[in-house]
């Protein structure tokens, strides 16, 4: 389950939520069964706690989503996605710390 901060996206709400964002949008997708990713979310959450106001965080299940999961070619979890105008705009394939993260936004 995420955090306060980190939105739920599926395939039905990824384009309102997601591509429509007026700020940049880090998209963490994951699987339940997947351990690093479970490493990887707590990360995730604290910089979605963190740039509050200053970018929008979620987390997209690629089990539960396969459209979208297909759609970007995500071949591996976790992949972190960020999202900029209706665009991707970066990409990180792994686990990686929050300054990574912060640096694949652009904050």
């Amino acid at each position: 389950m995420a955090g306060a901060n980190v939105l739920e996206i599926n395939d039905l709400n990824f384009e309102s939520e997601v591509l429509k964002s007026s700020l940049p949008f880090l998209l963490d997708f994951s699987a339940v069964w997947c351990g690093p990713c479970r490493v990887l979310g707590p990360i995730v959450e604290k910089v979605a706690d963190d740039f509050k106001g200053q970018v929008r965080v979620g987390k997209l299940d690629i089990d539960d989503s396969p459209a979208t999961t297909s759609k970007f070619g995500i071949r591996g979890v976790p992949t972190v996605v960020v999202f900029k105008d209706g665009k991707e705009s970066g990409r990180l394939v792994g686990v990686a710390n929050k300054e990574t993260l912060v640096k694949l936004l652009g904050v």
